[in-house]
């Protein structure tokens, strides 16, 4: 009778997978022994897996280009990072290896470009693309870089106001309009509250820009909260948005990109099925084909790939401390750690990771509900994406057992508060960094942050 861990992962899914594979009954990832990495370094623990990054940029790269090339597409591509996904140095100098632009969000985020400008890691001519609702610090960070020389600076005006904070601009300036989208039907609005609505955007050009010397419309920008997905609504705004683009060209002769924001998921479950290559290639087809029906020249393509970009490349590894059995149906392991604090989407938004075991694939699994540490009713995990339910081998005294959750590395340090106060003053884990050496692909790790002190905490608090 087929009854142990690996059993289950090798009927349920297609197993082994790219970056999953088992040897002696341990996990690798990307050919990285886990245990290795607990055994030096022990758990609860958060990685870093830098390939993973360049990797996913380039992806997107070569399936975009290669779109274009099958339909002619006379335009460029641009790849941007959201820096809101992951603020680390160690994520946006891997990711700037791969000459790629950037996005920001936030007042404090230029002071992040002119660290990497002073760094040697982006030039003057790297597009900038500036979004968020622009309060006025944001504004003069944004106008002083433009006036440092920052020439590719693109400022997406969000509101009807927003383009006035930028009347300090001393030199030529590119400008980009978000549209206000419509979200999907489960929102409690009808409209988003983020950009310029449709109607309002041609009377907007030609009032405030057409005219205006120091601006220049270079981008119209679209974005929806659902990302990009193979549905009706995606489709439905997508051709919106190409349809707005074509009506604004034909009177502002000078903007050439359209900004499609971001959206392309990341593997939630060893049971993802996404088809990258055919929604890239339909993507690019509808530009090509709604920018000819209306005799305009396609666009420049820009795409805005956070979690794309670094989710992949992150894992978080916790220990099983303790086994609660609490009814007849429902056995609780505990992790060294909190759901709550150290990945907040689980609890915030419900999300779901990839979760495996990193040792005793030969054991017998069984069902059981994962509990975190804080005091907290809601710190818990019980399902998976594709299925409502976590299954983990069977637990035996004195022989550890350690679980690992995948494709962490976006927005949880940000959400969580890094190095912050957590619910319960719980500490953040350790976090290490693993990357190769590009001479001999030996994998190398160092670590990053240590686990979170007491007396950082105090500190903190005042003590």
């Amino acid at each position: 009778m087929k009854n142990k861990y690996i059993d289950l992962i090798e009927q349920t899914f297609e197993f082994p997978q790219d970056e999953f594979t088992v040897e002696d009954n341990e996990l690798m990832f990307h050919d990285v022994p886990l245990m290795d990495i607990i055994k030096q370094y022990g758990t609860p623990l958060k990685i870093s897996y830098l390939p993973k990054i360049s990797y996913q940029i380039n992806k997107a790269k070569r399936m975009f280009n290669v779109a274009m090339a099958k339909v002619d597409y006379r335009g460029s591509y641009n790849y941007c990072y959201c820096t809101k996904s992951s603020h680390f140095s160690f994520v946006l100098e891997e990711a700037l290896k791969n000459d790629i632009n950037l996005e920001t969000s936030s007042a404090y985020d230029i002071q992040i470009i002119h660290a990497l400008y002073d760094g040697g890691l982006i030039n003057k001519d790297t597009f900038i693309v500036c979004n968020g609702f622009k309060r006025p610090q944001y504004a003069d960070n944004i106008v002083g870089l433009i006036n440092s020389g920052f020439t590719n600076t693109i400022p997406v005006i969000d509101n009807l106001q927003e383009l006035d904070l930028f009347d300090a601009v001393d030199r030529p300036c590119q400008i980009g309009i978000r549209i206000a989208s419509e979200e999907e039907p489960k929102f409690d609005f009808y409209t988003s509250r983020l950009g310029i609505r449709y109607n309002d955007i041609i009377p907007f050009y030609k009032e405030k820009i057409r005219n205006n010397k120091k601006f220049k419309l270079k981008m119209l920008h679209f974005f929806i909260n659902t990302g990009i997905k193979d549905t009706a609504y995606y489709w439905n705004e997508l051709h919106k948005c190409i349809q707005m683009y074509c009506e604004l060209k034909k009177i502002a002769p000078e903007l050439d990109s359209l900004n499609i924001g971001g959206g392309f998921p990341i593997k939630n479950s060893l049971a993802f099925d996404y088809d990258y290559e055919y929604m890239t290639e339909e993507i690019v087809a509808q530009l090509k084909n709604v920018c000819n029906a209306n005799n305009i020249e396609e666009p420049n393509i820009f795409t805005e790939f956070g979690s794309f970009t670094v989710g992949e490349s992150g894992a978080a590894l916790f220990s099983i401390i303790n086994q609660k059995q609490q009814n007849d149906r429902e056995c609780w392991y505990m992790i060294d750690s909190s759901f709550m604090t150290t990945l907040p989407d689980i609890w915030g938004i419900n999300q779901r990771y990839p979760l495996l075991a990193i040792n005793n694939w030969d054991r017998e699994y069984q069902r059981v509900f994962l509990g975190g540490l804080s005091c907290d009713s809601e710190d818990y995990y019980s399902g998976e994406a594709h299925s409502n339910a976590v299954f983990l081998p069977k637990l035996k005294a004195g022989e550890p057992q350690y679980i690992g959750f995948f494709h962490t590395g976006a927005y949880q340090e940000s959400l969580g508060g890094f190095g912050g106060i957590q619910h319960c003053l719980i500490p953040a884990p350790k976090h290490i960094i693993i990357d190769r050496d590009k001479t001999t692909n030996e994998y190398y790790t160092r670590l990053f942050a240590k686990e979170q002190s007491y007396r950082s905490m105090m500190r903190i608090l005042g003590y």
